[in-house]
């Protein structure tokens, strides 16, 4: 197979959706990357590297996006949708449920569009976007430490405090991997921690990761409207896997923080759990409401693309080669990777954005009565 390796151009997206490592993988199996000049310069790997892994380089992204699969980090963007087509594979993030323009546009061009999101492992884990949610948890915190600083616009409160003084208090909303990894971080610096989730079985589980050293409490309105004015460091780390985030944290809570209060929203990528808070960038992560200073990155793992690049390939390349080998024939034998077949030839396919879009569920076959 032909497989094209554009560079990302979401503002300050340094990762890339191959490593040469992986390129060297497909190149042994007889598979061919076009890899545009310049993609894997943010994490480290120059054009030399793919090319000695066995890749050819191409100068723009039309040719990258000319082959039979194209492999990506982030969700396309408006200036990339030219480049879809019928019978094209798109294999990365995609986060539809937030994303009704890019849903239409893939699903007007016939491209069959497979988000790394919804891909699921045999025991119902995502094994595509663990990694980058263990560096997104890890990094809400390290970020969060930063914004409170006074020069950053918080409120100048040192998490782990000192003796003498008090430590900051992190509250987290969600306790699966991003809100378990924000914890890990949080404890280290030395924080009151708080961890307000749904699932009692998953509140004993960290007992056993945390004992005493984290609040864990069950997720209630009460709870919540208790636990929100007390946070320093307020992070949402609510997944329902494919859909729009619940909003947990209204306008009125959100009034109620102490000025120079940080909130970050891990889920703004698929709507986010807070009512105050919208998508931003690295280049303008943050902005004050209600006195509270709010960062909506979407695309954390990009500030670590070194790190962040490896560990997505760790995970993606099995996918990846088994797409390579067999086309679109991988979703028929393997039931995780055609979970995560968001729409195909002008269908919408996957659930939970179909119940995101319904109207556009209902078009799906007229959509594909058109191409």
């Amino acid at each position: 197979m032909r497989i094209g390796l554009p560079k990302e151009i979401k503002d300050q997206e340094f990762r890339v959706g191959l490593t040469p490592a992986a390129v060297q993988s497909l190149s042994q199996q007889g598979h061919q990357v076009m890899v545009q000049a310049g993609a894997g310069a943010g994490s480290g790997f120059e054009d030399s590297d793919y090319q000695t892994a066995g890749a050819k380089i191409v100068a723009d992204a039309a040719m990258a996006w000319s082959q039979e699969m194209v492999v990506k980090v982030k969700e396309p963007q408006p200036s990339e949708y030219e480049f879809f087509r019928p019978n094209l594979v798109l294999f990365t993030y995609l986060h539809l449920a937030a994303e009704r323009k890019l849903t239409e546009a893939l699903m007007a061009s016939g491209i069959e569009a497979i988000a790394y999101e919804t891909v699921v492992a045999a025991d119902g884990r995502l094994p595509l976007l663990t990694p980058m949610s263990i560096i997104a948890g890890r990094l809400s915190v390290q970020f969060g430490a930063r914004y409170l600083e006074r020069q950053q616009g918080g409120r100048g409160v040192l998490l782990g405090g000192i003796p003498g003084v008090a430590p900051g208090t992190v509250v987290i909303l969600g306790g699966g991997v991003v809100g378990t990894e924000a914890a890990k971080m949080a404890v280290g610096l030395g924080a009151r921690v708080q961890i307000i989730d749904l699932n009692v079985d998953r509140l004993a589980y960290l007992e056993t990761l945390f004992g005493s050293r984290v609040e864990l409490l069950y997720s209630s309105p009460a709870q919540i409207a208790a636990s929100v004015p007390q946070a320093d460091l307020l992070i949402g780390a609510v997944l329902v896997p494919g859909r729009k985030a619940p909003t947990l944290v209204s306008k009125d809570l959100v009034a109620t923080m102490r000025p120079g209060s940080v909130i970050i929203d891990v889920a703004v990528d698929q709507g986010g759990c807070i009512e105050t808070l919208h998508p931003t960038s690295h280049s303008q992560p943050t902005y004050v409401e209600q006195g509270v200073v709010h960062f909506g990155v979407p695309n954390m793992p990009g500030a670590v693309p070194w790190t962040a690049t490896q560990a997505l390939n760790n995970a993606t390349l099995p996918y990846v080669l088994k797409l390579a080998k067999q086309g679109t024939g991988a979703l028929t034998t393997d039931s995780g990777l055609r979970g995560g077949l968001n729409v195909s030839s002008g269908r919408l396919i996957h659930p939970a954005v179909q119940d995101a879009f319904p109207d556009l569920a209902a078009k799906s076959t007229e959509h594909a009565a058109a191409l």
